[in-house]
């Protein structure tokens, strides 16, 4: 039966959730994963919901092997982060979506999701002089049911224009207007095409900081964006200079 299981006995009513799902720019997982780290959480629980891959997940210097999304927690159960090592295809995001917002509504879990507006054109985040230059981005802040008060003291915009979220982010946003359950979306301009932690960064700051009011440190984040953004640099670089090369893309890995 899909169900979320909690396993370490511990109260997570009442707690906030970050959507740490892998979409563009890898916003939400990076930012899940710099959570979990900088705060020692602790592995607390496991999604068993239809709609996720059935694969079983492993990290280096451990021989362990784990479920590919899961729930971590600090100890009172304030904060609570879904990481996950897998993406959630969108063929299949409605199921997993039922199965956790039930989740969420049983143990009054305030869901903070996230999806990543990828700009196109080179437009906006391409011309960003400094990855330090946090006002050239833009975070826009939606929610379902009451949780728009949430968004009244954040350091976000009302979207301008209409839109659409789709994917494993908009079913979630979907199943929470349809099963009357409290949410806020985070829209963060990001990069479409490589990870970024610079808008994982600003959905840090900008958004968990202030709604969890957690002690959080995100300048790291500031270096991964430079290492990022020169590996970028020198990927145009050898693609203007074209050639048979030109079409061979190497992965661009980060901590």
């Amino acid at each position: 039966m899909a169900h979320v299981d909690v396993h370490a006995g511990i109260d997570l009513s009442g707690g906030v959730l970050i959507d740490g799902l892998p979409g563009q720019g890898l916003v939400g997982k990076i930012a899940a994963d710099h959570l979990v780290e900088s705060l020692d959480l602790a592995h607390v629980g496991t999604c068993h919901c239809d709609g996720l891959p059935e694969v079983a997940t492993y990290r280096t210097e451990t021989t362990t092997v784990r479920a590919p999304v899961r729930i971590h927690a600090d100890e009172s159960g304030d904060v609570i982060v879904l990481q996950s090592d897998v993406p959630v295809s969108p063929s299949t995001a409605e199921d997993f979506a039922a199965c956790l917002t039930q989740f969420l509504d049983d143990e009054d879990i305030l869901p903070l999701y996230v999806s990543g507006k990828g700009v196109e054109n080179g437009d906006s985040v391409d011309d960003i002089d400094s990855v330090e230059d946090v006002d050239d981005r833009q975070v826009i802040g939606v929610a379902t049911g009451d949780a728009s008060g949430f968004l009244t003291d954040l350091d976000v915009d009302d979207p301008a224009d209409s839109g659409a979220i789709t994917g494993p982010t908009g079913a979630l946003l979907y199943a929470a207007i349809r099963q009357s359950v409290d949410a806020v979306g985070i829209i963060v301009e990001t990069t479409p095409q490589f990870p970024d932690p610079e808008a994982a960064r600003q959905f840090l700051d900008r958004a968990i900081v202030p709604i969890t009011g957690i002690g959080l440190e995100t300048e790291s984040l500031i270096e991964q964006a430079e290492e990022i953004g020169e590996a970028r640099e020198r990927l145009a670089r050898e693609m203007s200079q074209g050639g048979d090369e030109s079409s061979s893309v190497q992965p661009i890995g980060f901590q």
